[in-house]
């Protein structure tokens, strides 16, 4: 998939989520509690920040799920969301919500001052 399709669907499901806002113009990416939580890489490849819990659940219920890397990076605690869930917005929107739940769950990273 190309780094436009996949755009395409990732704001097409972030529509449905008054909740989450896009950010990033060159990177698209979700951050809230000062953590990033979703983000499209420019293979066209959008991953999903989770909970163990969540990512065992994912893994368990789409065997093959890849870790997920950007610029050549492996994310931690992000899962790779394979193509053909990309069209299932209610599916990964789902994901989109516990991705958001869990990174509300952590103690803020302290802002660096310049």
């Amino acid at each position: 998939m190309t780094f436009d399709e996949c755009l395409a669907l990732y704001d097409a499901i972030i529509d449905t989520l008054p909740e989450i806002d896009r950010l990033g113009k060159t990177m698209p990416y979700t951050a809230s509690n000062t953590y990033m939580y979703s983000l499209v890489n420019k293979d066209g490849q959008m991953g999903i920040r989770m909970s163990k819990e969540d990512q065992a659940e994912f893994s368990s219920n789409y065997p093959g799920t890849e870790v997920y890397k950007s610029y050549g990076a492996v994310m931690k605690d992000y899962v790779l969301i394979p193509d053909e869930l990309l069209t299932d917005h209610e599916l990964v929107g789902s994901y989109l919500r516990k991705g958001l739940g869990y990174v509300n769950s952590l103690k803020p990273n302290p802002r660096k001052k310049k």
